[in-house]
């Protein structure tokens, strides 16, 4: 497709957290939007809601290739904020308990037989 308004990089454009989209001005006073999913999935299209404009996104795929997907960070959101809620500092004590319980010593495994 060779109708883009213009071409930008995904450095000049905004993150609305709220919207969950990365934005940039489009002439008719809206604003261009794109998902992290969208980019993930290698797509490079900034749509405007309110015109029939278009613009290419310039980007490296590989940076939202481990990115979460919208909808897996609003999980992953969520269940950080219940853990966190759960369990406040089980974390450090199961940690000081792993420690007490670690011995470390010089002796070799033993080969042990299996019969199948």
């Amino acid at each position: 497709m060779g109708a883009y308004y213009d071409e930008v990089e995904i450095e000049d454009m905004v993150w609305d957290e709220e919207k969950r989209v990365y934005h940039y001005p489009c002439p008719c006073g809206d604003r261009f939007e794109i998902s992290k999913k969208q980019l993930k999935n290698y797509e490079d299209i900034a749509t405007c809601p309110s015109c029939s404009l278009i613009i290419r996104v310039i980007y490296d795929p590989l940076d939202f290739e481990d990115e979460p997907s919208d909808d897996e960070d609003e999980g992953a959101e969520e269940e950080a904020d219940e853990e966190d809620e759960s369990d406040e500092g089980s974390g450090d004590e199961a940690f000081e308990d792993a420690m007490e319980h670690l011995t470390i010593t010089d002796e070799q495994p033993q080969a042990i037989a299996a019969a199948a």
